[in-house]
């Protein structure tokens, strides 16, 4: 395979094609411009996330007095808030992000060798597994999130699975099942637009991390003929690494940081929920699974970001 045709987007094509799924990826290098995508992204956005995050904030001020019930808001709906904020941020960055990818395939950025390609290929293969494995976490909670109230039988009392706020009375059916079904579907487009934009921004760091690699060996690797040429040819390389950096930190930092202080709040109420309700409940299992999706969303962040900072304190050195 030649320089050219390296591509790096091509290596995230799933995450890629999820994000086009819910509307957060227009084709080729195109932003939103008023065009159908541009429709139906504004319609998915608001009807199965805003809306689904809306009517679940309206209901906690109906349960705040109720202390569990309160808990148990909070925790759903804190997730919610902070992917409609990041999908809204995403969508607000779209042209950033585009750039990037479109710098990301230039000839200078691309790995020239079977050598180049090998150092990056063992970074590329951990982000697919932890990508599977964040993907696979997230399914499980949803299901268990979504299916608790048949498995309780509490689905005969008309129980949703996410307590909310309506302006119809949902205690009759059908207006109850298909309450229940725009939950279901509003709950598995948060979920992927959430796994999605996680492992997104993960990928950027995998790449930046993959572009400090490839400098590095460039420059153990100066052929002494042409020396002053290969040189002026990495220090270029480097700024547009530093470019790369400095374009990705400057949308990323604020949504990082509203992740990890809402991933930890929310993995906070999860562990006292999980004191209050019943052990052998489907309840329970829902938010074991839910408590295990917020860990690894965690984890990679913090994994993929020291991954960057070593590899840039190394290349300083």
């Amino acid at each position: 395979m030649s320089q050219e045709k390296f591509n790096w987007q091509s290596t995230i094509k799933t995450n890629i094609l999820m994000l086009k799924f819910v509307g957060l990826w227009p084709k080729n290098d195109e932003v939103y411009d008023g065009n159908l995508y541009s429709l139906y992204a504004m319609l998915s956005m608001n009807l199965l996330l805003n809306c689904h995050t809306f009517f679940q904030l309206v209901n906690i001020f109906h349960v705040y007095s109720h202390f569990e019930a309160f808990i148990s808001s909070l925790v759903a709906t804190s997730s919610e808030f902070v992917a409609m904020i990041k999908g809204i941020c995403f969508m607000k960055n779209m042209k950033v992000m585009k750039d990037m990818m479109v710098q990301l395939r230039s000839v200078e950025m691309a790995p020239k060798t079977e050598h180049e390609r090998n150092l990056i290929k063992t970074n590329l293969n951990l982000w697919r597994l932890m990508y599977y494995a964040f993907s696979s976490s997230c399914c499980m909670a949803i299901t268990f999130w979504l299916s608790f109230p048949v498995l309780d039988g509490t689905v005969h009392q008309y129980r949703l699975p996410f307590t909310a706020w309506y302006p119809f009375d949902v205690q009759k059916s059908p207006v109850y099942y298909l309450t229940y079904l725009y939950q279901a579907v509003s709950i598995s487009f948060l979920g992927v637009t959430h796994v999605n934009i996680d492992m997104f921004v993960n990928a950027v760091m995998v790449f930046i991390g993959c572009q400090c690699d490839i400098l590095c060996h460039r420059l153990t690797h100066i052929a002494s003929d042409n020396f002053n040429n290969n040189l002026i040819e990495c220090i270029q390389y480097h700024k547009k690494i530093i470019c790369l950096a400095d374009r990705c930190n400057e949308f990323l930092k604020m949504m990082i940081v509203g992740q990890f202080f809402t991933s930890l709040a929310s993995l906070a109420l999860a562990m006292f929920e999980l004191t209050v309700v019943d052990p052998r409940s489907s309840e329970c299992f829902s938010l074991l699974f839910y408590v295990s999706t917020v860990t690894v969303q965690i984890f990679i962040y913090c994994w993929f970001g020291n991954e960057v900072e070593v590899k840039v304190r190394i290349k300083e050195i």
